[in-house]
């Protein structure tokens, strides 16, 4: 079989190529690079140069494709617009140009932002989407996009993901760079909001798992963790033990985080930057984000298999390998 990616550059999509070319099943792994091959360097995959918008070269390297795995997405911009360009109309793109060539075979990712927070229950796939973020609305719109271009003869799984760490993550790791210098802010009180969390091979596994599924229809699936949900006081007990640190712990009320927030990203914009803690991340951070994965454990026979303590142990030996801390 032949595979088509975006976004395998990046976290969890660098992950995903190096498990499509190992498993075997693959006699090509080709792979949209806007620039620099960055982790999939000295990997063995067709390179296709540019980027969601290069609609020749995209065109030509879907010939003979059997699936396709849409890992791209802009997850920081100032407005709606780039969003929904990025998010929506570059991903109708790329399936309109894959159906045109044939492939009925799709892996998409979306994210628990498009679905929005959960309220004491863990969130499940056939509830109403209530993203609270521009970056959840264009996820939302993508959802709602892929329903009405799908065709009967199209297999469509749509992936969302919870919070994912694991080497590489460059997000949650600011989490840990902070606790390494003796810090640890919290949002509430460390019992509540509760977030699901998944360390990306357990992800990876169940992209693949959800690539074998190729009955017609659109399927969505949740990919935590072992379990739905972990609270940020057990995150931070955990960084203690694996990193041998008791930082100060600041816990921080909602109301606080969205003013810092704030102040973050005006002072940012002075210097024409977009600051990965900004307004509309705050909103999001002073939720709780819980979701299910039992429709993805019956369906597909997912199984997550690394535990919160061996996922932080694993992301911070990375992390200290790669003199990231």
């Amino acid at each position: 079989m032949k595979a088509f990616v975006t976004g395998g550059t990046g976290f969890v999509g660098s992950h995903l190529v190096e498990q499509l070319i190992s498993s075997g099943d693959y006699s090509e792994v080709r792979c949209l690079v806007r620039s620099s091959d960055k982790w999939l360097s000295g990997k063995t995959f067709t390179k296709v140069k540019g980027d969601l918008t290069a609609i020749t070269e995209i065109s030509k390297a879907l010939d003979d494709v059997d699936i396709v795995f849409h890992n791209a997405a802009v997850l920081m911009a100032k407005s709606q617009k780039e969003f929904t360009r990025s998010n929506v109309d570059a991903t109708e793109n790329l399936i309109r140009l894959a159906q045109k060539k044939g492939v009925k075979n799709f892996v998409i990712l979306s994210s628990l932002a498009g679905a929005g927070p959960s309220s004491g229950i863990p969130k499940k796939e056939d509830e109403p989407m209530k993203p609270v973020s521009m970056y959840g609305e264009s996820k939302k719109a993508m959802e709602e996009m892929i329903h009405k271009v799908a065709r009967s003869s199209d297999s469509i799984k749509i992936i969302r993901p919870p919070a994912v760490y694991g080497p590489r993550e460059t997000d949650i790791y600011t989490f840990f760079k902070t606790f390494s210098k003796g810090l640890c802010p919290i949002v509430g009180d460390g019992n509540h909001p509760l977030v699901s969390m998944v360390y990306v091979s357990d992800l990876v596994d169940g992209i693949m798992l959800a690539s074998k599924k190729t009955d017609t229809g659109i399927h969505t699936y949740y990919l935590g963790g072992p379990r739905d949900s972990y609270s940020w006081n057990e995150i931070r007990e955990i960084t203690s033990i694996v990193l041998n640190k008791k930082p100060l712990t600041l816990k921080l009320k909602p109301d606080w985080v969205k003013k810092i927030a704030a102040v973050i990203e005006g002072g940012a914009s002075l210097f024409g930057k977009y600051p990965v803690v900004n307004k509309e991340k705050a909103n999001e951070m002073v939720l709780e984000w819980v979701c299910s994965s039992n429709k993805a454990i019956e369906e597909l026979g997912y199984a997550p298999k690394i535990s919160i303590q061996e996922g932080i142990s694993r992301t911070i030996r990375w992390y200290k390998k790669h003199n990231w801390l």
